[in-house]
C-alpha cells in the first residue's frame, strides 16, 4: 500500500493540476474550514478575482463541489455553499459510522504487512505534524483514518468515507474554539484505535473509532441544542 498515493485520492489539496482543480482545492478548503460561511451566495465574478482565474474553471470546481455535497446549485447558474443543521449533521455522522463500521471490519479482515505498515506510518506522520499547521495536521489526520479503511477492498465504499470525512470535518470547524479538545486526549484514542485494528480485533477497533467519532458528535449536537 503507498501511503502517499493514499493521501493525493483522499486529500485533494495535496494534488497539483488544472485551473479547475486549483480552484476546487481551494474553494473546498474554504468551505471546509468556515471561510466561507454555510448558505453564502459564491458569486462567479467574486471568485475570479479571489482566485485569480477564469469564470470557466470556477464554474468547473462548483459543480465539482456540488457532487461532494459542499455546494448547491440554484436557479440556473447559482451556486451557494451547503447549509449546516443540526438535521444535516446527525445524518453525516450517522452514514459516517455506518460505513466506516463496515470498510474498518472488512480492512481488518484482510490486514498485511503493507497495510500494518502504512498504518502505523500514517500515524507517526500525523503525531509529529504541530496542531498550528492546520492545513498540514488536517491532511496527515485524515490521511490516517483513511488508511485504517483503505485495506477494506472497495473503492467506492472508500470514496463515501472520504467525502463523509469531509462534511464532518467542515462541522468542527464551524464549532470553532467551542470545541475543547483539551478535555480528551485524542492522541491516545487515535493510538488505541491503531493498536487494536492492527492486533485484528475488528469489534474493539470498531467500537473504539465509533466512539471516537461519538463523542465529538454529542458535543456539537449539544452546540445546536444551545444555539437554540
Amino acid at each position: 500500500m503507498n501511503i502517499d498515493a493514499l493521501s493525493k485520492t483522499t486529500n485533494p489539496a495535496s494534488q497539483g493540476g488544472s485551473a479547475t482543480q486549483k480552484a476546487y482545492v481551494v474553494l473546498r478548503r474554504m468551505i471546509v474550514t468556515g471561510e466561507l460561511k454555510p448558505g453564502e451566495q459564491l458569486k462567479i465574478e467574486t471568485l475570479r478575482t479571489l482566485l485569480d482565474t477564469g469564470a470557466s474553471p470556477i464554474r468547473e470546481a462548483l459543480s465539482l463541489l456540488t457532487s461532494d455535497q459542499l455546494v448547491e446549485k440554484f436557479d440556473k447558474r447559482g451556486f451557494r455553499t451547503a447549509a449546516a443543521n443540526q438535521a444535516n449533521f446527525e445524518e453525516i455522522l450517522g452514514l459516517r459510522c455506518s460505513l466506516e463500521d463496515m470498510a474498518l471490519r472488512q480492512s481488518v479482515a484482510s490486514a498485511d504487512k503493507d497495510w500494518e505498515e502504512a498504518l502505523v506510518l500514517s500515524h507517526h506522520r500525523m503525531t509529529r505534524e504541530s496542531r498550528e499547521n492546520i492545513d498540514a495536521f488536517e491532511d496527515l489526520h485524515k490521511t490516517f483514518h483513511m488508511t485504517l479503511l483503505a485495506n477494506c477492498g472497495s473503492p467506492i465504499l472508500l470514496r463515501f468515507c472520504s467525502q463523509l470525512y469531509d462534511l464532518n470535518v467542515r462541522y468542527r470547524y464551524l464549532a470553532g474554539s467551542a470545541l475543547d479538545y483539551k478535555k480528551r486526549n485524542v492522541v491516545d484514542e487515535h493510538e488505541q484505535i491503531m493498536e487494536v485494528a492492527i492486533n485484528g480485533d475488528a469489534d474493539l477497533a470498531s467500537e473504539r473509532l465509533l466512539n471516537h467519532y461519538r463523542q465529538t458528535g454529542a458535543f456539537l449536537v449539544g452546540l445546536f441544542a444551545s444555539a437554540k
